[in-house]
This record gives structure tokens, sequence and C-alpha cells, in this order.
């Protein structure tokens, strides 16, 4: 039997990077996750993650810009980033967002 092989990192995935997206992926609860990224990153590193994310929901929502911003402090070249990202990016934060919704149903 062929084992399929990987498809070649972007050249952006450093081994550091790979090793940690993969102990990212072993977590096993949100209470894992809260413990794991209060020991790896500063309180603002994630407050920044998290309003990122926010921002993604609300684009997807079709929110305006100038709410997002006012709702979430991004300014609206950050925002704009985000969009060109979530629109014309890898898929990462379509396959989120979707798998998102289906767990809500």
């Amino acid at each position: 039997m062929l084992k399929r092989r990987r498809a070649p990192a972007p050249e952006w995935v450093t081994p550091q990077i790979d090793d940690l997206l993969a102990t990212i992926v072993d977590l096993e609860s949100v209470a894992g996750a809260q413990r794991f990224f209060r020991d790896l990153c500063t309180i603002p590193e994630l407050q920044t993650l998290a309003a990122r994310w926010e921002v993604v929901k609300l684009l997807d929502q079709g929110v305006p810009y100038a709410e997002i911003a006012e709702r979430t402090g991004a300014s609206t070249a950050t925002i704009t980033r985000i969009n060109t990202w979530r629109r014309y990016g890898t898929g990462g934060y379509r396959m989120q967002l979707d798998r998102r919704k289906a767990r809500a149903r």
C-alpha cells in the first residue's frame, strides 16, 4: 500500500512553527488550551489574537468595517488585512468558521 506523502510545508513554516502547530493540535480541551496559551503568551498577545478572531467572525456576518472598528478597537487597516486573508488566503479562516457553525447546530 502506498503512503500518501504530506505536501511540502509553505516556506514560512519552520521546524519550530511546525512543532508549535502540532502541539496546538494535540490540545484536548478548552481548559487545556487555556493553560497552554496562558503559559505561552502574554495577556496582551492573547487579547490581540482573540480580537483578530472576533474581526473574522464579524466580517463573516457582514458587519461594516466602521462598526467592527468601533466594537473591537481594530484599525480599518487591520480589518482590511484580515478580510483579504479571509477572502483570498489559505482557507483557514473559512475552515474554522464552518467547523464552529457546524458544532453550534
